[in-house]
């Protein structure tokens, strides 16, 4: 599994008012017409439980550059704190938090919910998409495992080490279709 490098994205939502994400390093598009998205949600990610309610989930692709940001939502040992505090976001689509720094992003509405080992998938019918033309690379799963603090090596999501190299497949939301 070590040699599937793919992008991570930052999936947000509200919960009783509250912003709530985490980062996500398993989604994939899962049909063209109607056009869906499965996203992987960790039961041990604090946005789990908010997840698991929502009838929207708001998922963000960062460039390589915000790796801070994939970082603060993906701490699953960081104290009580909320990550919001320390980022820049407003409302978007259906309320949902959009982060500032995202170079795509696009709201679901949460069609069916499944458990799958230790994750709950969640697949979602896009109804809002922002992904304007840009050559800011994606954040990819490498990108998250050189010398990430407090991370023991078994524990890596990825045991490869970053590369400089462009990748050549990029992200592209649509509504319609292909």
């Amino acid at each position: 599994m070590a040699m599937l490098d793919h992008p991570v994205f930052v999936v947000t939502t509200h919960d009783e008012g509250q912003p709530s994400g985490c980062l996500v390093s398993f989604a994939n598009q899962a049909s063209v017409d109607p056009p869906g998205f499965l996203v992987g949600i960790a039961r041990k990610s604090h946005g789990f439980e908010a997840a698991s309610r929502s009838q929207h989930l708001a998922v963000h692709v960062l460039s390589r550059q915000h790796r801070g940001i994939a970082e603060l939502f993906g701490d699953q040992n960081r104290p009580r704190f909320n990550v919001f505090d320390r980022c820049a976001w407003r409302a978007g689509p259906q309320g949902m938090p959009i982060l500032d720094v995202a170079i795509a992003w696009f709201v679901g509405r949460t069609v069916g919910r499944q458990g799958v080992g230790d994750h709950l998938m969640c697949l979602l019918a896009p109804v809002a998409t922002w992904a304007p033309e840009t050559s800011e690379d994606p954040l990819y799963l490498s990108d998250l495992d050189d010398d990430a603090p407090g991370q023991e090596t078994s524990h890596r999501l990825f045991d490869r080490a970053p590369t400089e190299v462009t990748r050549r497949y990029g992200v592209r939301f649509t509504l319609g279709g292909l």
